[in-house]
């Protein structure tokens, strides 16, 4: 354990001083082993809630015309983005622990939704972008902590405004069923020509500030509870990443395309009833 093999632990047999001492042992080395993934996390997450606002500031930058002081404010802004992407990429090297246990436990995904398209929208106003959020007007509750879902939203918004042209629509919907919740984050852009590509990419192969990174946060975040993340085409004819946050943790089905089961007749339907468009 002291050479940093942290899976190493002391056999649980012997006479009875030998046994408890080997269980305080392995108990004091399990708490270690938790306190690293938390301050792992806690720098992904630190890290994370620099990169929004970093996204907005590089997008800005593009307003400052020509000239070298432009130009080295680019570059800056590019190398900060570089390094915090790295930063990120390094904390969640490890399984993050993102479900949320015990009852109770977890948060509005709704809520979590319009709060951070009330900051995304305000970027979106400035660059003529339309927007619509449906599904968000009642409460939806998920096995996920809000600050990951909250940075797994920023990094699919952020990859929207990040790799698609001014005045580019998007839309994010919320799907609430019986043994699942799919959030869905499309956009009127060009698409992903090779959607296994970009997954490849998020699982640590691609470079920094490639939409790989937003993809790994919220495929680890899918995942933590039993669900997955797909990539397709958006209705509104660019790209549509898929979360599939599973509520009875159950691992996900092995192949083929799940369907969610409705909560109630006429539930369902109301998701793309009640939309806020702008």
């Amino acid at each position: 354990l002291g050479e940093g093999r942290l899976g190493a632990r002391v056999p649980e047999e012997g006479p009875t001083e030998l046994r408890l001492a080997a269980v305080a042992f392995n108990s004091m080395a399990d708490q270690v082993v938790q306190l690293l993934a938390n301050e792992r996390e806690l720098a992904a997450d630190l890290s994370h809630r620099l990169r929004t606002p970093l996204t907005v500031l590089r997008l800005n930058t593009a307003s400052l015309g020509e000239g070298p002081a432009a130009d080295q404010t680019r570059t800056a802004v590019e190398q900060l983005e570089r390094e915090v992407d790295t930063i990120i990429r390094t904390a969640r090297e490890a399984k993050p622990q993102t479900a949320a246990a015990g009852p109770g436990a977890g948060c509005d995904a709704a809520e979590v939704v319009r709060e951070r398209m009330a900051f995304w929208s305000a970027l979106a106003e400035d660059e003529g972008r339309k927007w619509r959020v449906a599904g968000a007007d009642r409460p939806v509750r998920i096995p996920v902590a809000r600050p990951d879902l909250a940075a797994g939203l920023d990094a699919l918004l952020g990859n929207v405004f990040r790799h698609t042209a001014e005045g580019t629509a998007f839309a994010v919907d919320v799907h609430n069923g019986e043994d699942a919740v799919i959030v869905l984050v499309s956009d009127a852009g060009t698409g992903i020509p090779d959607p296994e590509a970009a997954m490849a990419r998020g699982r640590g192969s691609g470079s920094d500030g490639s939409t790989g990174l937003g993809l790994d946060i919220v495929r680890r975040l899918a995942e933590s509870t039993g669900g997955d993340v797909r990539i397709g085409s958006s209705v509104l004819g660019g790209t549509e990443v898929r979360v599939w946050i599973q509520l009875d943790g159950r691992a996900p089905a092995s192949g083929g395309h799940r369907q969610l089961r409705r909560r109630r007749p006429g539930r369902f339907a109301a998701v793309y009833s009640r939309s806020r468009s702008h």
